[in-house]
């Protein structure tokens, strides 16, 4: 269809899939007998596959942030879903602008705390540091902005030239994606609705109000956008003579689990394998996980809450609505592939495959994300197809903050100062390469919403290549070995003290490594890529 990526294309473009809340083995590649994902397993045979990647932090808005920036959370300061990440933040995509690439996002965004208010406590007495911004900056994420009409966009989100947001989770629709399902014929009242037991819908769960199919058609949900304007983006972006960056973000498969239309029969509850660690006792855990596996899902506060699985039967539903879900978002990614081929953009186009988080789906006897320092939560899925490399599987450690500078690397683009993640690049195409000892995860809640919850302010954990250590700020440990024990059960904290004093030891080293030098350091004016 374009004559497009030729001689200007030696320089690759990039497409960065995402998508929110999505555990490592929710894909056939990873060996899920049970979801189809055909389209995401073909890119995995063209891909290096990180089989050991782990997030930097298990919840939206941090490890988003830290994606975006390459920098830790205690270092980028959005440690919450209560904050929003500095308008002066320097960003990968701010990169790739400057050096000359057309720039999009494309869906979920959650660099600003718009859909996630609920989350901000209000402080006693005046902030910390006072903000250099005009008011409003860091409201572009707030769902009022787009109900009427679209506001006017602003020159530059982040590094990102465009972006259309589908700001939501489950069936509710703002944003860009609002006005978008409203001129292809959506009702209002069917699309921008309450999350609550009584918005519009059908079949809807009888054991928790959050599984259920939305009450319009799979062709104005969020994941049809998200391709749509995707695949838009890619053709006229082709068109041009500049190498593209398109951030192509599914809110998709984040509760509320609402697949649209035949997608929410795709599986039957009563078929799915259930969690062989459901009914872990939690003898040996933290405190705030026993509390949180006796709340049922039907009781969680603000709808988001960590929370137990309630019972099997609502566990079932949990993962067909979930499958039918990743389905969808896999049958789209496979018309955004296609349309690579078609801007004859394939072979020199780099493609990022992960998620934000997991989610626990009955692990442990819990649900959701956050606070929950298990396998379920922390391991992402990874996979960077990079035309000219080898395809194959590692084990070796990766992290999401690695990703940016990767693709920086990869592409010739300029890093910047204070960037904490490695470069993955040595790693793609050879199995036997790595370039991480180990990966440190950070869990935080400020102070003044801490003292409203039993979850710990802080959690720290450490990720070896044979061990997974986490200490919160009550002082609660677990250890555990992730090669002789995956599923976690058997803590040894309190039998191998040898090995806990040893994790100890590299925790330290790690949070000192950790140690931000480049906040207050001598500033750019301004951003070459703002």
């Amino acid at each position: 269809m374009s004559e497009a990526n030729t001689e200007q294309n030696k320089t690759p473009n990039v497409l960065f899939i995402i998508t929110d809340q999505q555990r490592a083995d929710h894909l056939g590649c990873m060996g899920n007998e049970v979801v189809r994902t055909p389209h995401i397993d073909a890119l995995a045979a063209r891909s290096t596959v990180f089989t050991n990647a782990w997030v930097c932090n298990p919840v939206c808005m941090p490890n988003r942030c830290s994606i975006m920036t390459g920098r830790m959370p205690t270092a980028h300061g959005v440690v919450f879903n209560d904050r929003t990440l500095d308008l002066g933040a320097n960003t990968f995509v701010r990169r790739f602008r400057a050096a000359g690439y057309q720039t999009a996002l494309i869906g979920k965004a959650h660099f600003q705390h718009g859909m996630s208010k609920n989350a901000v406590v209000p402080f006693r007495g005046e902030s910390a540091v006072a903000s250099p911004y005009p008011q409003g900056w860091d409201q572009i994420e707030d769902y009022e902005r787009y109900v009427e009409a679209l506001p006017p966009a602003p020159e530059d989100f982040y590094g990102f030239q465009k972006a259309e947001l589908a700001i939501d989770h489950g069936a509710r629709v703002s944003g860009h994606h609002l006005q978008w399902a409203l001129n292809k014929g959506g009702r209002l009242e069917d699309l921008l609705v309450d999350y609550a037991a009584d918005a519009p819908g059908a079949h809807r769960s009888d054991n928790w109000w959050q599984i259920y199919q939305p009450p319009y058609a799979e062709t104005l949900h969020s994941t049809a956008f998200v391709a749509e304007r995707t695949q838009d983006f890619i053709q006229h972006a082709s068109a041009n003579q500049a190498p593209w960056l398109a951030f192509c973000s599914f809110p998709d498969p984040h509760h509320p689990l609402t697949p649209p239309g035949d997608w929410f029969f795709r599986h039957r509850p009563e078929d799915m394998p259930l969690p062989a660690t459901r009914n872990d006792s939690l003898e040996d855990a933290p405190e705030h996980l026993r509390l949180a596996a006796k709340l049922h899902p039907r009781d969680q506060r603000d709808w988001v809450t960590p929370c137990g699985f309630g019972d099997d039967a609502l566990l079932g539903q949990a993962l067909a609505a979930t499958y039918g879900m990743v389905e969808m978002i896999d049958d789209r990614i496979g018309q955004i592939l296609q349309t690579l081929v078609e801007c004859g953009a394939a072979d020199n186009t780099i493609v990022v495959f992960t998620s934000d988080h997991g989610d626990m789906m009955g692990d442990h006897g819990l649900f959701l994300k956050g606070f929950m320092h298990y396998r379920g939560t922390l391991q992402v899925p990874m996979m960077i197809h990079a035309p000219g490399r080898f395809a194959c599987r590692t084990n070796a450690l990766a992290s999401s903050i690695d990703l940016g500078p990767t693709l920086m690397e990869l592409c010739g683009v300029n890093a910047y100062d204070g960037v904490q993640g490695y470069s993955l690049a040595p790693m793609l195409g050879d199995a036997d390469a790595a370039v991480r000892d180990y990966v440190l995860i950070e869990d935080d809640l400020a102070d003044v919403t801490a003292k409203l919850t039993p979850i710990p302010a802080k959690t720290r954990t450490l990720i070896t290549p044979t061990y997974r250590y986490t200490r919160n700020s009550t002082g609660e440990q677990q250890l555990f070995d992730l090669l002789n024990d995956p599923d976690e059960m058997r803590d040894l904290k309190a039998v191998d003290t040898a090995k806990r004093a040893e994790m100890v030891e590299l925790l330290t080293d790690a949070l000192i490594a950790a140690d931000d030098a480049a906040r207050g350091a001598p500033a750019t004016a301004t951003l070459t890529g703002l």
